[in-house]
Protein backbone atom coordinates (compact mmCIF):
# COMPACT_ATOMS: atom_id res chain seq x y z
CA UNK A 1 0.00 0.00 0.00
CA UNK A 2 1.07 3.08 -0.69
CA UNK A 3 2.67 5.62 1.84
CA UNK A 4 0.45 8.67 1.10
CA UNK A 5 -2.71 6.24 1.18
CA UNK A 6 -1.93 5.20 4.52
CA UNK A 7 -1.54 8.81 5.58
CA UNK A 8 -5.29 9.76 3.91
CA UNK A 9 -6.68 6.50 6.00
CA UNK A 10 -5.11 8.02 8.95
CA UNK A 11 -6.25 11.74 8.35
CA UNK A 12 -10.20 10.08 7.91
CA UNK A 13 -9.88 7.86 11.26
CA UNK A 14 -8.39 10.97 13.18
CA UNK A 15 -11.62 13.24 11.44
CA UNK A 16 -13.94 10.49 12.53
CA UNK A 17 -12.88 10.72 15.97
CA UNK A 18 -13.20 14.54 16.03
CA UNK A 19 -16.55 14.54 15.34
CA UNK A 20 -17.25 11.95 17.82
CA UNK A 21 -15.01 13.88 20.63
CA UNK A 22 -15.06 17.21 19.84
CA UNK A 23 -12.26 18.01 21.41
CA UNK A 24 -10.54 19.91 18.49
CA UNK A 25 -7.14 17.92 19.31
CA UNK A 26 -8.12 15.11 16.97
CA UNK A 27 -9.11 17.40 14.39
CA UNK A 28 -5.64 19.23 13.97
CA UNK A 29 -4.41 15.68 14.15
CA UNK A 30 -6.13 15.18 11.35
CA UNK A 31 -4.97 18.20 9.23
CA UNK A 32 -1.80 17.60 9.78
CA UNK A 33 -2.07 13.97 8.61
CA UNK A 34 -3.59 15.18 5.50
CA UNK A 35 -0.74 17.63 4.70
CA UNK A 36 1.34 14.77 5.55
CA UNK A 37 -0.33 12.24 2.96
CA UNK A 38 0.77 15.67 0.42
CA UNK A 39 4.17 15.10 1.39
CA UNK A 40 4.41 11.08 1.09
CA UNK A 41 2.34 11.39 -2.50
CA UNK A 42 5.66 13.60 -3.31
CA UNK A 43 8.04 10.77 -3.13
CA UNK A 44 9.57 11.92 -0.23
CA UNK A 45 10.98 9.27 2.15
CA UNK A 46 9.72 8.04 5.42
CA UNK A 47 11.88 9.94 7.56
CA UNK A 48 10.80 13.67 5.66
CA UNK A 49 7.04 12.49 6.36
CA UNK A 50 7.51 11.87 9.85
CA UNK A 51 8.75 14.91 10.63
CA UNK A 52 6.44 16.82 8.65
CA UNK A 53 3.74 14.83 10.77
CA UNK A 54 5.25 16.16 13.82
CA UNK A 55 6.25 19.46 12.79
CA UNK A 56 2.67 20.17 11.67
CA UNK A 57 0.94 18.57 14.57
CA UNK A 58 2.67 20.33 17.05
CA UNK A 59 2.45 24.06 15.34
CA UNK A 60 -1.52 23.17 15.33
CA UNK A 61 -1.97 21.53 18.58
CA UNK A 62 0.06 25.15 19.76
CA UNK A 63 -1.35 27.75 17.86
CA UNK A 64 -4.14 26.78 16.04
CA UNK A 65 -6.13 24.61 18.76
CA UNK A 66 -6.01 27.40 21.31
CA UNK A 67 -7.43 30.00 19.08
CA UNK A 68 -10.38 27.66 17.75
CA UNK A 69 -10.87 26.75 21.66
CA UNK A 70 -11.31 30.44 22.27
CA UNK A 71 -13.90 31.30 19.39
CA UNK A 72 -16.27 28.17 20.02
CA UNK A 73 -15.65 29.12 24.20
CA UNK A 74 -16.72 32.99 24.22
CA UNK A 75 -18.67 34.35 26.98
CA UNK A 76 -21.98 35.00 26.73
CA UNK A 77 -22.71 38.68 25.87
CA UNK A 78 -24.95 41.20 28.07
CA UNK A 79 -28.78 40.19 28.57
CA UNK A 80 -31.38 42.40 27.57
CA UNK A 81 -34.83 42.41 27.79
CA UNK A 82 -36.81 40.27 29.96
CA UNK A 83 -33.66 37.71 29.88
CA UNK A 84 -32.15 40.74 32.20
CA UNK A 85 -34.69 40.38 34.86
CA UNK A 86 -33.79 36.50 35.56
CA UNK A 87 -32.04 36.58 38.72
CA UNK A 88 -32.88 39.85 39.94
CA UNK A 89 -34.37 40.67 43.43
CA UNK A 90 -37.70 41.18 43.58
CA UNK A 91 -40.78 43.15 46.26
CA UNK A 92 -44.09 41.38 46.37
CA UNK A 93 -47.02 43.55 46.45
CA UNK A 94 -50.09 41.19 46.87
CA UNK A 95 -49.78 37.78 48.57
CA UNK A 96 -48.05 35.35 45.17
CA UNK A 97 -48.77 32.22 44.96
CA UNK A 98 -48.87 29.01 42.24
CA UNK A 99 -51.99 30.81 40.68
CA UNK A 100 -51.05 35.05 40.55
CA UNK A 101 -50.05 37.68 42.48
CA UNK A 102 -47.62 41.21 42.09
CA UNK A 103 -44.52 41.88 42.12
CA UNK A 104 -42.31 44.75 41.50
CA UNK A 105 -38.69 44.33 39.96
CA UNK A 106 -36.16 47.55 39.41
CA UNK A 107 -39.35 50.10 39.96
CA UNK A 108 -41.83 47.90 37.85
CA UNK A 109 -44.63 45.84 38.51
CA UNK A 110 -44.93 42.66 37.34
CA UNK A 111 -48.09 39.73 37.34
CA UNK A 112 -45.80 36.93 39.26
CA UNK A 113 -46.29 33.13 40.23
CA UNK A 114 -44.72 30.94 42.70
CA UNK A 115 -42.58 28.53 41.19
CA UNK A 116 -43.69 26.38 43.79
CA UNK A 117 -47.40 26.13 43.05
CA UNK A 118 -48.29 24.90 47.07
CA UNK A 119 -46.43 28.28 47.99
CA UNK A 120 -47.86 31.67 48.99
CA UNK A 121 -45.51 34.31 49.60
CA UNK A 122 -47.10 37.08 51.42
CA UNK A 123 -46.45 41.33 50.64
CA UNK A 124 -42.83 42.61 51.52
CA UNK A 125 -41.29 39.33 51.17
CA UNK A 126 -38.26 39.85 48.45
CA UNK A 127 -37.81 37.28 46.29
CA UNK A 128 -35.96 35.59 43.27
CA UNK A 129 -36.92 35.67 39.56
CA UNK A 130 -36.23 32.57 38.51
CA UNK A 131 -37.91 33.02 35.21
CA UNK A 132 -39.67 34.93 32.41
CA UNK A 133 -42.94 33.61 31.06
CA UNK A 134 -44.59 35.58 28.82
CA UNK A 135 -45.30 38.51 31.27
CA UNK A 136 -45.34 36.72 34.23
CA UNK A 137 -42.44 36.37 36.57
CA UNK A 138 -41.71 33.34 38.08
CA UNK A 139 -40.28 33.80 41.81
CA UNK A 140 -39.28 32.03 44.73
CA UNK A 141 -38.48 33.49 47.99
CA UNK A 142 -34.84 34.01 49.61
CA UNK A 143 -33.60 32.21 52.01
Amino acid sequence: MDPWLIWLIVAAALAVAEICTLTAALGMLSVAALVTAGVAAAGLPLWVQLVAYALLASVTLAFVRPLALRHLQRPQGARFGVDALVGKPAQVLTAVSGTGGRVRIDGEEWTARSYDETLVISPGTTVDVIEISGATAIVYPRD
